[in-house]
């Protein structure tokens, strides 16, 4: 690059302003480090391409975790969605989730203002080309018009923009997500810079015109009569909601996709990318579930001031004109206009083993990187890595010590500690069944998780601190009042427990223990032992759940405490595997390949046995590190 000036130094300098970027620009500018976001087009900040909607089963959860810590979506969301819904409420807990859809352009205009509002925050157009690296540390980015900006650290966030190419039947062309331009000098730097790279694949489904669809075919699915917020600050809730609609594919539809599968990209080869498993296009979900004859199809408005609608379960790559007899097939669809066309889109990614914990790369020092290209799939996802990636950046550039979330006290914890150690070979999505302690990572107890860690950071106010102090004591005092009153066996109390369906008292008892009967909820034990001062909602969720699951907790606390002796086993910096007698050949290119640092990351490595962690376990605790040599 021939021309360059001096544009000006930074603490932490951000690359994109997608979910991942605006969390991790905000969180490092709010715990005081001076911070630049460089994004290809101010347009695009905080951008949904795909579904209009935030959260759902473990990424609602991700949502809650990001406010707990101080970060930005569950805020936004609140003030723009257009439906609430609270998922799987006739299950336990653990598994519940909210999931809001978005005004899609109202949500990236609040983000945005957020950003310019933001002290210590400058927001800036520009399409970053190289880093500046020197000695292995990169300490800055040049851009395309030949800005060089100086930086403590970098964060990347570049979504599905690196080499990025969009694939519409045969048709295929260079391009970020919705026809923006994509960023390809980047991604050779990041190659020449000894980065290992990986092609993956995302797509859309098409989006429709509203006033085209025959809603009398279709079923409708209104939010929550309750109001919800994904926000543990949020106090005003939008109650005029709109709804979604259900309607399914067709024998038709399914007819019409197998006779055009040999023009599907993904069938034809010009696809090279690999998909998400848990987000397949319609061609794929035909051809896996052919004893299926129907699929679920949600129409899902875009806005309050735009007449597109979301066709969720119908993404596709099939060429334009398959796509509109397609969209023809579907009850309620059948004289739809289609205002765009779904598409897919392949771009790089690095292959994640290439982090730290802290999502600081093991290549160049003081680099990190968060979202897409790091091998996820999911706005949530993007949004509780780039909050993590700023906050670390933060912290290195600042003199603190870093943050590194276990998997035991978030799933943004399990999704970092997934991608760092066990890699992946396909767009990653948060489940629920990722989590070996769900129950411990709920939805009603983000707050009481993690609030401390954001306010150690600076990123939770003295106030929002207080009232978080005060609502745990609340539950404690609550839990024990609840101990310490007995409830009797009068006509009253029988009459309550044969209503909720339990087994009358023989004698007086706890009102502690009646609540852990699964008749009885924490509604019934008030009625029958009031307290002298009303209970918020929040405390009575709390001391609920804390009673009735008591013994599952306790049990994953105890799996938890002898997880934290392999955690706090450190594997020093200068191990040489090689020198470990009797690790399998396997064990010891994996471990050399992750460096995981401590024993308890080193078990979870695939490839990596019990047998191998006893030797690395004894090994250790002998004090027998061999040095690298030379």
């Amino acid at each position: 690059m021939a021309y360059q000036y001096d544009a000006g130094s930074y603490d932490v300098i951000v690359i994109g302003a997608g979910h991942a970027g605006c969390e991790a620009a905000l969180a490092s500018a709010r715990m005081g480090a001076k911070t630049l976001v460089l994004t290809i087009n101010l347009d695009m900040v905080a951008f949904m391409p795909c579904n209009p909607s935030v959260g759902g089963p473990a990424k609602g959860i991700v949502v809650r975790e990001i406010d707990a810590l101080g970060g930005e979506m569950g805020k936004n969301i609140d003030k723009t969605y257009i439906q609430m819904r609270m998922l799987n409420t006739g299950k336990g807990p653990a598994v519940r989730a909210l999931r809001a859809q978005a005004d899609k352009l109202l949500y990236q205009h609040e983000m945005k203002k957020t950003l310019e509002n933001e002290a210590n925050l400058t927001l800036m157009q520009g399409m970053v080309e190289r880093l500046v690296v020197e000695d292995g540390v990169c300490k800055g980015v040049i851009t395309q018009t030949g800005a060089k900006y100086e930086a403590k650290t970098v964060v990347i966030t570049t979504g599905t923009f690196l080499r990025g190419e969009i694939i519409l039947g045969q048709l295929k062309y260079s391009s970020g997500p919705n026809n923006q331009q994509p960023s390809i000098k980047l991604s050779e730097h990041l190659q020449e810079l000894g980065f290992d790279l990986v092609r993956f694949k995302t797509g859309t489904p098409p989006r429709v015109n509203s006033h085209t669809i025959d809603y009398s075919k279709t079923e409708i699915q209104p939010g929550d009569d309750v109001p919800r917020a994904f926000s543990y600050e949020t106090t005003k809730y939008i109650t005029d909601q709109l709804p979604c609609w259900l309607t399914y594919t067709s024998e038709k539809t399914h007819q019409i996709i197998d006779e055009n599968l040999h023009l599907s990209p993904m069938y034809s080869g010009m696809i090279k990318g690999t998909g998400p498993r848990y987000c397949p296009s319609i061609e794929d979900k035909i051809v896996r579930f052919n004893d299926k004859p129907r699929h679920q199809i949600f129409l899902e408005p875009e806005g309050r001031n735009t007449e597109e609608v979301y066709v969720q379960g119908l993404s596709t790559s099939l060429p334009e004109d398959v796509q509109r007899k397609i969209l023809s097939t579907i009850p309620g669809l059948e004289n739809v206009q289609m205002m765009r066309a779904g598409y897919a889109i392949e771009y790089d990614a690095i292959v994640p083993t290439q982090l730290w914990p802290t999502l600081e790369t093991k290549v160049v020092k003081n680099l990190y990187t968060a979202g897409q290209i790091n091998g996820t799939s999911g706005y949530e996802e993007a949004a509780g890595q780039g909050l993590m990636a700023g906050i670390n950046a933060a912290c290195n550039a600042i003199g603190k010590e870093e943050v590194i979330l276990g998997r035991s006290d978030a799933y943004i914890g399990v999704l970092i500690d997934d991608l760092v150690t066990k890699g992946t070979n396909e767009p990653y999505r948060l489940l629920t069944s990722r989590a070996e302690y769900r129950l411990l990572l709920r939805h009603d107890n983000a707050d009481l998780r993690l609030t401390d860690i954001g306010y150690k950071l600076g990123l939770i106010s003295e106030e929002r601190y207080a009232r978080f102090q005060a609502k745990k004591e609340q539950i404690e005092e609550e839990k024990q009042r609840l101990h310490s009153v007995i409830i009797k066996p009068t006509a009253e109390v029988q009459q309550l427990i044969r209503e909720a369906g339990g087994t009358e008292l023989k004698d007086g008892i706890r009102a502690f223990d009646l609540l852990k009967r699964p008749e009885m909820t924490y509604e019934h034990v008030y009625q029958l032992a009031p307290a002298e001062v009303e209970v918020d909602k929040e405390v009575a969720e709390q001391v609920e759940i804390q009673i009735k699951y008591e013994g599952y907790i306790q049990k994953s606390l105890q799996q938890v405490d002898r997880l934290k002796k392999l955690e706090d086993k450190k594997i020093p910096e200068n191990i040489d595997y090689d020198a470990i007698n009797g690790l399998a050949t396997e064990a010891k290119q994996k471990l050399k390949q992750v460096r995981p640092l401590t024993v308890a990351q080193a078990s979870r490595i695939s490839g990596v046995n019990p047998a191998d962690v006893s030797i690395l376990l004894v090994y250790i605790e002998q004090g027998r590190i061999a040095k690298i040599s030379g």
